[in-house]
């Protein structure tokens, strides 16, 4: 059967395995994304789902402020050990994470913590709009279902594009460095500040503005 490439991205995302090893899971597994994990897990390729049931209690509070103080960031990352929360490269992945927030301003981390209802009123939202331009009602499902995927992308930290590499989501990115560091990493909460956030004020963009702080 042809493989769905929205299953090799989650199979990817929840495991950190590589393409190819997800696209043969998939094709094994008759694209049963549970059972995929499972096949990768008995591979031994499934590096990242095999550390994530375990406890990560150490880590880190990252902060980070955008230049002039307009935008600030506070993330805690944790770890299993105090020794890998300690380490330059996980203060790295940990500063990297801050400025995620910044510029793109999740409002969650991962879209099990989105409230139902905030997703029922969005799937209404999309639903209308479809109507509205016309569709046949049997392809509207599947439309919101594909636009609601969308609406997750910018809310859900995990599921946004990686401001440093939009070929990857934060949780491939998450994934990756659980497999380079062999420990389960999670990224639990955050609090952003914006100045002025909720006085009228002229609209910036923050994304160019904390890129171009990256670049220098």
């Amino acid at each position: 059967m042809a493989v769905n490439a929205s299953a090799v991205k989650e199979l990817r995302e929840r495991t950190g395995a590589g393409m190819l090893d997800c696209k043969k899971a998939l094709d094994e597994t008759n694209g049963d994304v549970e059972k995929a994990i499972d096949f990768l897990r008995e591979k031994g390729l499934a590096a990242a789902a095999n550390k994530a049931g375990r406890a990560a209690t150490e880590g880190t509070v990252e902060s980070y402020i955008h230049a002039g103080g307009k935008i600030g960031v506070l993330v805690e990352i944790n770890s299993e050990t105090d020794f890998v929360g300690k380490t330059e490269e996980f203060k790295s992945f940990a500063r990297d994470i801050a400025m995620q927030i910044a510029a793109a301003n999740p409002l969650y981390v991962r879209r099990e913590e989105v409230p139902q209802e905030e997703v029922d009123r969005e799937m209404e939202v999309l639903k209308s709009q479809a109507l509205n331009e016309g569709k046949p009602e049997k392809i509207i499902a599947k439309m919101v279902e594909g636009r609601i995927s969308k609406f997750y992308e910018e809310i859900c930290l995990m599921e946004q594009s990686f401001i440093k590499d939009p070929d990857k989501t934060i949780s491939m990115m998450l994934n990756e460095k659980i497999s380079k560091i062999g420990e389960n990493i999670s990224i639990r909460r955050f609090v952003r500040f914006e100045l002025g956030e909720g006085l009228e004020k002229k609209e910036d963009n923050f994304v160019e503005e904390v890129m171009a702080q990256v670049k220098h």
